[in-house]
């Protein structure tokens, strides 16, 4: 998904927060679309909530990416995490 695409409105969702110019958002991004897994991609530098957000689960910090799945927000993590996570709250991964 894109930013631009809504989340679907039943079951878990995997949300991830970045920024342009991080190479490890990049990595991350790629590697989760690779795995074909759904997401739903937050810029934080056009989006003040999702800014607070982030800064809310990273100690004060803008650090990207942060990614929630479900409920469960995890800081700066792999792509293996995500997916294992993703897994684990029920979405449906290739």
């Amino acid at each position: 998904m894109t930013d631009l695409e809504a989340p679907s409105p039943t079951g878990p969702t995997v949300t991830v927060y970045w920024r342009p110019g991080c190479g490890s958002c990049s990595v991350l991004r790629r590697r989760l679309q690779k795995a074909a897994l759904p997401t739903v991609e937050i810029n934080i530098w056009e989006d003040p909530q999702a800014a607070a957000f982030v800064r809310s689960h990273a100690r004060g910090n803008e650090t990207v990416p942060t990614v929630d799945v479900d409920g469960t927000v995890v800081v700066n993590p792999s792509a293996r995490a995500v997916i294992e996570l993703a897994r684990a709250a029920g979405v449906e991964v290739p």
